[in-house]
C-alpha cells in the first residue's frame, strides 16, 4: 500500500498528534514513508526528537519535525497552532490522535477535567484553529481516532467535567462519544469545502494508552492487550487509509473500523446533540482563552 501511495502523498502537509508512540507513531512512520512532509506532536521533547530522528531513517525521508505541547493544555493547543502555521501555509492531513485514559479524575491547570480536554477540547480546539488552512489547502483530510468504548454512552451536558458520575472507563467512553459527534458536525459544517472528516475505531490495540489507570487495571490490560492486541502498525491501518486512499477522497462523516464504514454508538446520531457540543465546546475554550 505505501508503495502504491506514494506519488498520491508526495508535496502532501500532514500533522499527527500523540505520535511518539503507538497508533500515532505508526500513522507518522507510514506517511513519511509514502513520501509526505510530516509534523508530529508530542510531549516530550526528548522523545519527540528520537521519533523523528526514527523516522527519518526507516522512511529515509527528511522532511520530518516535531512540535512540543502538552494538548490537555487548551494554551498550548493554541502555541502549537499558531507554530504550524507561522512555518507551513498548507495543511492536506490532520489526525487527532492524541488521547488517554486515567484511572482518577484530574483537573488541568486551566479548570478542565483532563480526560475531556484532552481527548475532546484538544481535537476541537486544534481543529477549530487549522480550519483556514485546510480549507486553503484543500482537497484535504481530517482524521479523528476514537474508540467503541463510546458505544452505550451517552453525553450529559450537565457533567461533561465528570463530577456527578463515575469515572475511569465512563469518562474515557464519554470523551470518544464526543470525538464521534464532534466529527459528524464537523463534517456537516464542512460540506462542499473540499475538506472531509472521518472519525474511527483503531481496533484493540497494544499501546500505553491505558497507563494512567493504576497499577492493578494497568497490568491486567497489559497482559490481556499481549496475547488479543493488534500491534501499533495494525491499529493504524484505518488512519492512515483514511488521510491516503483515493478511495475515500470524497467520503466524510463516517465512522470507521478496519478500513470500513460501519456504524456507531447510536447517541451518536442526535443531531441537536451534535450541535450543543459545538456550543457547549466553542464556549469553554473561548471563554477559558480569554480568562486571566
Amino acid at each position: 500500500m505505501k508503495e502504491n501511495l506514494k506519488d498520491n502523498m508526495n508535496g502532501k502537509i500532514c500533522l499527527v498528534t500523540g505520535a511518539t508512540n503507538g497508533i500515532g507513531k505508526a500513522t507518522a512512520q507510514a506517511l513519511a514513508q509514502m513520501g509526505a512532509a510530516v509534523v508530529i506532536v508530542g510531549r516530550n521533547p526528548v522523545k519527540c526528537a528520537a521519533v523523528v530522528d526514527e523516522i527519518k531513517h526507516i522512511s529515509g525521508n527528511d522532511a520530518v519535525e516535531a512540535l512540543i505541547a502538552d494538548l490537555s493544555i487548551m494554551a498550548e493547543v493554541r502555541e502549537v497552532a499558531d507554530q504550524f502555521k507561522a512555518k507551513y501555509q498548507k495543511l492536506h492531513v490532520l489526525v487527532n490522535n492524541a488521547g488517554r485514559a486515567f484511572g482518577k479524575r484530574q483537573v488541568t491547570s486551566e479548570g478542565f477535567e483532563k480526560t475531556f480536554a484532552l481527548n475532546h477540547l484538544n481535537y476541537f480546539l486544534l481543529t477549530s484553529l487549522l480550519l483556514d488552512t485546510l480549507k486553503a489547502s484543500a482537497p484535504a483530510r481530517i482524521v479523528n481516532v476514537s474508540s467503541d468504548a463510546h458505544k452505550g454512552e451517552h453525553l450529559d451536558f450537565d457533567d461533561l467535567q465528570s463530577e456527578k458520575s463515575s469515572f475511569a472507563f465512563n469518562a474515557y467512553g464519554r470523551s470518544k462519544l464526543a470525538n464521534v459527534v464532534f466529527s459528524y458536525e464537523l463534517a456537516r459544517r464542512l460540506s462542499g469545502t473540499g475538506v472531509t472528516v472521518n472519525v474511527l475505531h483503531p481496533g484493540l490495540v497494544r499501546t500505553g494508552f491505558a497507563g494512567n489507570l493504576g497499577a492493578i487495571p494497568s497490568a491486567v490490560i497489559g497482559f490481556f492487550m499481549r496475547f488479543v492486541g493488534l500491534t501499533p502498525e495494525q491499529g493504524a491501518q484505518t488512519s492512515v487509509y483514511l488521510a491516503t486512499s483515493p478511495a475515500v477522497e470524497n467520503v466524510t462523516g463516517k465512522y470507521w473500523e478496519k478500513s470500513k464504514a460501519v456504524p456507531s454508538g447510536r447517541a451518536a446520531y442526535d443531531e441537536s446533540t451534535w450541535t450543543r457540543l459545538w456550543q457547549v465546546s466553542d464556549k469553554m475554550v473561548a471563554v477559558k482563552a480569554t480568562a486571566g
